[in-house]
């Protein structure tokens, strides 16, 4: 009997590895809870920073992209680059590509993963059953990376928690719990900018703190952006070209360079569809740094440094860190103790070869985890788009 290969993790990355795998015919256990992350861990009323053509779960089959979902749908077409995606709208394509393509996903959670000796991997499921993988595939996406920078952690003794005096931008999906509260968001990026004109929106008052020398910036509209540059998903520029659809060599890059551009590139900045609701309902105060965080009587303090160079403090009935997430091999404490210490790393992440996989033979990671290795697109949907027909390609050559 041919043993399967696992791909854990249900968001788009894994069901595009999925659908290509299948479509060669390789026999695969999909596991994982569909879009999860989309739909427990995102604001409701949200809409995608994307574009639809940024926004495709790539498959060999034609007939699955953004716009196929919407004409089975009998919603209106998401095509242009002026057309805003609706959270709700993405996830419901997410789970129709899923049922279409991977139609015998597996809702159940991989409690661990181990080598066998001479050869494959032994998973642990949370049904209690045990079986072997001559492959697995780690698409588990932003699951348990969520970042909390130390200097906010003073605040949150226990971690960040929705009931807390501090949380993360991944803890909330209602945020009509802050209504006429006081609330602090830290950060200057999507999430961040996002989460304050929802909150604000639903009655919060809300202040956003943006650390170092970058203020709260906007993006251009689409017919404000360069018109004798070349197209790629996220606007017109040679560099975001480039690393949209050539990013084989990046790999190679200087360890220090290639984790400089994950941070960088597409780094902190908001939707052009988001600067007016924004500014009509949130205030901003720029610092260039927040030094500690407190929570004397239960109710955070913020200590920041002015780019005077003043200390201040600043209070409030919640903070949410709208930080990011940073991938960490530690934190994927499904992976057993010795796979963990057999992987080569960067500053935390897989170093990843040809197709994908580590330097443990059949362990592959995509989505998130591989952006230190293949770039900044990895961070977005159409990344499936390089990482998922390459990866099933590697992963049939080498176990075929």
């Amino acid at each position: 009997m041919i043993r399967p290969v696992a791909v854990i993790g249900a968001g788009p990355f894994g069901l595009s590895t999925a659908a290509h795998l299948r479509a060669r015919g390789i026999p695969v256990r999909v596991f994982g809870d569909p879009m999860v992350s989309w739909r427990d861990h995102m604001p409701e009323g949200m809409l995608l920073k994307s574009t639809p053509a940024a926004s495709n779960l790539d498959c060999p089959q034609p007939g699955h992209t953004l716009a196929d979902y919407c004409d089975a749908a009998g919603i209106r077409r998401l095509v242009t680059d002026e057309d805003i995606i609706p959270v709700d709208t993405f996830i419901a394509y997410g789970e129709w590509f899923q049922q279409k393509l991977v139609p015998d996903l597996e809702q159940v959670r991989v409690v661990s993963v181990d080598r066998v000796a001479g050869g494959g991997f032994e998973l642990k499921l949370d049904s209690g059953e045990l079986f072997t993988a001559r492959a697995v595939v780690v698409a588990t996406g932003l699951s348990g990376l969520a970042h909390l920078p130390a200097e906010l952690a003073g605040a949150a003794a226990d971690g960040p928690a929705p009931t807390g005096p501090v949380s993360h931008s991944s803890q909330h999906h209602d945020l009509g719990r802050f209504t006429g509260k006081e609330l602090i968001v830290v950060g200057a990026g999507q999430s961040a900018l996002e989460t304050a004109a929802l909150a604000a929106e639903a009655g919060a008052r809300v202040r956003v703190v943006a650390r170092g020398r970058g203020r709260v910036a906007f993006g251009a509209p689409p017919w404000h952006q360069p018109k004798y540059r070349p197209q790629s998903p996220f606007g017109r520029a040679w560099s975001l070209w480039a690393l949209s659809y050539y990013p084989h060599p990046y790999r190679y890059l200087p360890e220090a360079t290639r984790h400089y551009l994950v941070r960088r590139v597409l780094g902190p900045l908001g939707a052009w569809w988001l600067r007016e609701r924004f500014e009509s309902g949130v205030q901003v105060q720029d610092v260039e740094r927040v030094v500690g965080a407190a929570a004397p009587d239960g109710s955070p303090v913020l200590t920041v440094r002015t780019h005077a160079g003043r200390i201040e403090e600043l209070a409030a009935d919640h903070v949410i860190a709208a930080t990011g997430y940073r991938v960490d091999i530690a934190a994927m404490d499904f992976l057993g103790h010795e796979l963990r210490t057999r992987l080569a790393v960067s500053r935390g992440t897989p170093r990843l070869g040809p197709g994908y996989v580590s330097s443990v033979p059949g362990l592959y990671f995509t989505g998130l985890p591989a952006a230190s290795s293949y770039g900044p697109v990895m961070r977005f949907v159409c990344g499936t788009e390089f990482a998922s027909p390459r990866l099933a390609k590697h992963l049939a050559s080498a176990h075929g």
